[in-house]
């Protein structure tokens, strides 16, 4: 027979704390909690009211969003650093034109931000991203000259896709903006990839969105 020892330690191995996942898959601890309240991972309390994740359940994360290819997540409370790679660069063509690249999840604000696109800046290509994985890969794709981003996002927070893109020397060519439903105070968690970053709270889209864009795409009139 197990010892309560034994059995104690295989109950751990099969399970992360909220920590240990947002180290594995490179987010914020708030977006791991919220996947977990859209039941995209496995969970359930402690007594003493603590997460904890199934480990099965972040390994078909994992596989299912190329999160580490197939291979098996490490043992609970080994840190991982290793982000989503981006796409290999592609130059872009002479005299193509402008590119926005938008990674929101809400259809809701991928049809509002396409609608301000079309009616201000006719001229310019919108390429959107439902997540934060895909919103890497295409990055990497297109080179856009501006990155619109929003905060909470299936797959790997804005903050943090923010900071992974902030590593590589392309990144430096676009322009970044922010949109988000949190006010300022539920910001803070985020405030490390914020600062300096135009933030744009989505109640205020429609009124700031286009003078915003105006500024990063120099030859982009706003109509008067």
């Amino acid at each position: 027979m197990q010892s309560d020892h034994s059995l104690a330690e295989r109950a751990m191995a099969d399970h992360y704390t909220t920590l240990e996942v947002a180290k594995m898959l490179g987010m914020a601890v708030r977006s791991v909690q919220l996947m977990v309240d859209r039941n995209e991972l496995e969970a359930w309390k402690t007594p003493g009211g603590h997460r904890r994740i199934s480990r099965a359940s972040v390994e078909r994360w994992m596989t299912a969003h190329g999160a580490g290819g197939a291979a098996p997540a490490p043992a609970a409370g080994t840190p991982v650093t290793s982000r989503p790679p981006l796409a290999p660069p592609v130059a872009p063509a002479k005299g193509r034109a402008p590119q926005i690249l938008l990674i929101e999840d809400s259809i809701h604000f991928q049809n509002l931000v396409g609608l301000i696109v079309q009616q201000h800046f006719p001229g310019v290509q919108l390429q959107v991203a439902n997540d934060g994985i895909t919103g890497l890969a295409l990055y990497g794709q297109i080179q856009p000259e501006v990155l619109i981003v929003d905060i909470l996002l299936p797959g790997i927070d804005g903050a943090t896709l923010i900071t992974t893109l902030r590593s590589h020397p392309q990144f430096a060519r676009s322009h970044l903006i922010v949109v988000t439903s949190l006010d300022e105070q539920q910001r803070e968690p985020y405030a490390f990839a914020l600062q300096g970053v135009k933030v744009i709270h989505k109640p205020r889209l429609v009124a700031e969105l286009p003078s915003a864009l105006a500024a990063c795409i120099p030859q982009a009139q706003v109509p008067a």
